[in-house]
């Protein structure tokens, strides 16, 4: 031990020598954090000092051609637009290709069956609601018969000159002749829905057979065309209110006795322009309404005032079309017979043969039937050989113009 030792104040140690740092090497992250750091100062800066409209948002360059720029374009630069802002005026409509589609319920079988609706006319709606569709030319049809609505073109008397005149089938001397002989109209309907059995009943038909079509077929102007073209005589079926409606719905705008009258002449409308060139109307379904004196007469009213006719299907026994038609001198005409009520050959072969024993009663009988392929194929036997038994097979306006006359 030293001097120097023994001198030191007690608790305190020696003096230490000073040790040299040591450094470490720079790592690849170090780095990197750096330049990181540098990154997002440089472009604070430039966030900060630089005079962009944009603020960084992205930009897309697009050729416009200046003619079909609008007036007022303002001070944008027209070939710079954000990518964000939408374009203006320059959205297409969507078009709407799919079809609509309703449900009828047949009233003696029940079975339901999906019927397309074509586009040209406006959409049916419960409301009635619907636009003017352009008007659709047909052959053989009268222009001067016809008068603009807002679903469309729809019949009307113009110069003294009706409808029912105008598209009746036969000559002035099938006429004459059914004067003097038992004359028998058959109308087959349900037609327009379903363009294979609405072509059999036009082709395999004769002509002096009435074709009365629905106004829910995809393009009933197209039919109807070759219908008259095969000189069939054509009526158009309005849907009117069955007892058991709605669980037997006959369709879109169907006429309603809780409805009011302009209400249902404004759906009736709607019915009248789906085609043209028909001698007159009849009910499709309807029990409930032919029977309701306050709904059905300024049906007939409208009728009468459009100069056409009206067929009552025979089915409902307490009808009160016949009187409402007489008291607006409307060509009228009732169903006899049902001709297919069974379908089976040998049912519609005993209801022709009563049709026959009607006429031969009262000088003329109308009967009805659906396009069912054995309906058709035994009225088109039976019409054969019908004039070698003393009958006539006549256009319904000949059997309307006859029992007028009678």
């Amino acid at each position: 031990m030293s001097v120097d030792d023994l001198s030191a104040p007690l608790g305190q140690d020696k003096p230490r020598k000073k040790r040299l740092a040591v450094r470490l090497p720079v790592t690849a992250m170090q780095v990197l954090a750096g330049v990181l750091a540098l990154f997002l100062l440089g472009f604070a800066g430039v966030a900060l000092f630089t005079d962009n409209p944009f603020g960084g948002e992205p930009v897309v360059r697009v050729a416009i051609n200046p003619a079909s720029l609008p007036a007022d374009t303002g001070s944008k630069p027209a070939d710079e637009v954000k990518a964000s802002e939408p374009a203006k005026n320059t959205q297409v409509p969507p078009v709407d290709t799919g079809r609509k589609t309703i449900t009828i319920i047949d009233g003696s079988s029940g079975a339901r069956r999906e019927v397309p609706i074509g586009s040209g006319a406006s959409e049916p709606g419960k409301d009635g609601g619907g636009v003017a569709a352009p008007p659709v030319r047909m052959e053989g049809v009268n222009q001067k018969l016809l008068e603009n609505s807002r679903y469309g073109m729809i019949p009307i008397m113009a110069e003294g000159l009706k409808p029912f005149d105008a598209y009746a089938a036969g000559t002035p001397l099938d006429r004459a002749r059914a004067a003097k002989i038992p004359s028998i109209a058959i109308v087959v309907g349900g037609l327009g829905v379903g363009a294979a059995k609405t072509n059999d009943a036009i082709m395999k038909l004769p002509g002096a057979v009435t074709l009365a079509f629905t106004p829910y077929g995809s393009d009933p102007a197209k039919l109807v065309e070759r219908a008259r073209a095969q000189k069939h005589e054509v009526l158009l079926q309005i849907p009117m209110e069955p007892f058991d409606y709605p669980d037997n719905d006959p369709g879109p705008q169907t006429l309603l006795t809780t409805l009011g009258g302009e209400q249902n002449i404004d759906r009736l409308h709607w019915h009248l322009s789906r085609f043209q060139g028909y001698v007159g109307i009849a009910n499709f379904m309807g029990a409930r309404f032919v029977v309701t004196d306050a709904a059905l007469q300024p049906i007939v009213r409208e009728a009468a005032k459009r100069g056409l006719a009206w067929l009552d299907d025979g089915t409902s026994p307490r009808s009160v079309a016949s009187a409402a038609a007489g008291t607006q001198a409307v060509p009228f005409a009732k169903a006899d017979v049902s001709i297919d009520a069974v379908p089976t050959a040998a049912e519609i072969d005993r209801a022709l043969a009563k049709l026959e024993g009607i006429a031969k009663e009262r000088g003329s009988a109308v009967g009805v039937a659906s396009a069912l392929p054995v309906s058709i194929d035994r009225i088109g036997a039976w019409a054969k050989a019908l004039e070698g038994r003393g009958f006539l097979l006549v256009p319904l306006t000949t059997v309307m113009q006859k029992t007028k006359s009678s």
